[in-house]
């Protein structure tokens, strides 16, 4: 099983605002949706083009390049060119810190 890996502090990212951060091989992009946090893979299923810079709209991601949309709670497409999900990793906050797990490959 994937340990949970300390990745910020909820005071890092703003309501509405994005940061991204690697946990070993990974990009992923942490998100902050009125104070809940969602953690997603920080690359568009359509091009590779990465989606943290992209705007907000509600719970989407737009990718900067094409448009596609990704629902930031689940990862899942809502709008093409993509239709793909990206990955949404498990994420939880202790202590004011957020915490994620790669279970990918488990």
């Amino acid at each position: 099983m994937a340990d949970w890996v300390d990745v910020a502090g909820v005071n890092e990212i703003p309501p509405g605002g994005s940061k991204v951060v690697y946990v070993e091989d990974a990009k992923i992009a942490l998100f902050n949706l009125g104070g809940s946090f969602h953690a997603i893979e920080d690359v568009c299923t359509h091009d590779g083009e990465e989606l943290a810079s992209g705007k907000i709209e509600g719970e989407e991601i737009v990718c900067p390049r094409h448009g596609a949309r990704f629902r930031i709670k689940t990862g899942e497409v809502t709008a093409p060119p993509a239709y793909e999900p990206v990955y949404a990793f498990p994420l939880r906050v202790q202590d004011g810190r957020i915490q994620i797990r790669d279970d990918r490959w488990e």
